[in-house]
């Protein structure tokens, strides 16, 4: 299933897309796409109902984060080598964890802002893993019994907040906007190998990042094993996985995102991006 959010925001109600193509309105089985109702016997529920029943809803409406009111918003940073070699660091040798704030959400195509004083505001595409169940001390052959589908992330980043700063990597990281996700909550039924899936990341019209979730060093098992070690995972956190190299930060001369520019960015079956930058 490939479940999203329309409406605007504040307003928006649960949806699905049809094997036509077609977003129908599935507010009368779920309330919401909100922790209550992320769990795998609703969405058990939600495969047997019958779609073509449901009322449709706008193609050309606003889509809406594909989560509402997550608990976590859980980050991995450099996991990919060729990002870490880029940002001139250490390869790491297990999972670095942060975290995002989770009013950092945004849909999908929402603008992303960005305020005076910011000078280094970058762009990093990412896989997201949603999760289904209470996760806790989990070995890896379970974790994929813990994980209830994913989603496309752009973990947007202030490098000057984030790396220049005093702090933790949080700082940078979490701004209003800077955590865009969906269009979809994409079912794991839907992946033929999450480890392998194409993603790419355009400024302008000009490709930046291009990757593979092949080539990240800790696969999504091990890092859904790796975090519950440390916290439990709780249905609808939300795990982001890491970025490919091709970041801003990486470029030479660095270049870094400035009001007006535009983001497109993918990952194969999991949808599309799009976004502006605004000053506010």
């Amino acid at each position: 299933m490939k479940l999203l959010r329309v409406g605007q925001k504040g307003k928006e109600k649960p949806g699905i897309l049809d094997k036509d193509g077609k977003i129908r309105d599935i507010s009368s089985h779920i309330k919401d796409l909100n922790p209550n109702h992320l769990n795998f016997e609703t969405f058990s529920k939600l495969q047997s109902a019958d779609l073509s029943s449901l009322p449709e809803m706008s193609s050309t409406s606003r889509i809406g984060s594909c989560i509402a009111k997550p608990g976590k918003f859980v980050a991995i940073g450099l996991n990919f080598t060729d990002h870490a070699k880029e940002s001139n660091l250490p390869v790491p040798t297990e999972p670095i964890v942060f975290m995002k704030a989770t009013s950092s959400i945004n849909g999908p195509n929402d603008d992303i802002e960005i305020v005076s004083g910011s000078n280094k505001l970058d762009w990093e595409v990412e896989l997201g893993i949603i999760i289904g169940k209470e996760t806790k001390h989990i070995s890896e052959n379970q974790a994929q019994d813990h994980i209830l589908g994913y989603c496309l992330v752009n973990d947007v980043s202030e490098r000057e907040w984030q790396i220049e700063k005093m702090g933790q990597w949080v700082k940078g990281k979490s701004h209003d906007t800077y955590g865009p996700i969906g269009p979809y909550l994409v079912t794991k039924d839907e992946i033929k190998d999450v480890n392998n899936l194409n993603m790419s990341l355009d400024v302008n019209g000009e490709r930046m990042q291009t990757g593979n979730t092949s080539t990240m060093i800790f696969d999504v098992n091990e890092i859904v094993t790796y975090l519950s070690k440390f916290m439990s995972l709780q249905a609808g956190d939300i795990i982001t996985t890491g970025t490919p190299p091709g970041v801003g930060m990486g470029k030479k001369p660095q270049h870094f995102l400035k009001a007006g520019d535009t983001m497109k960015l993918s990952i194969e079956n999991l949808g599309e991006q799009n976004s502006k930058v605004v000053a506010i």
